[in-house]
């Protein structure tokens, strides 16, 4: 049995769903650029609670926007911040 051509409506809706993505901004950025080298304050608790969900723990790259290199910094400053109890390591 040959294969039954497609409808012209069901091509029509696969063609729709393709969207093309936009980036979401580095929230690490300084000014719109990067800094060099990579280096994120421990001490800057309103920026490391942002990077951080109510249970407390570090959100993701896809979640949070960050590059590798920045989530890198990210992640030792939170880790930093919990060791002087600037973070709790448990959210509420």
């Amino acid at each position: 049995m040959p294969p039954r051509p497609m409808s012209t409506r069901s091509r029509a809706r696969k063609r729709s769903r393709v969207r093309s993505r936009t980036r979401k901004k580095d929230p690490i950025f300084v000014d719109g650029h990067r800094p060099r080298p990579m280096y994120v304050d421990y001490k800057d608790i309103d920026l490391l609670s942002k990077m951080v969900n109510r249970q407390g723990r570090i959100m993701g790259r896809r979640k949070s926007g960050c590059t590798a290199a920045s989530q890198h910094a990210v992640t030792a400053a939170v880790k930093r911040a919990r060791f002087m109890a600037l973070l709790p390591y448990v959210g509420e």
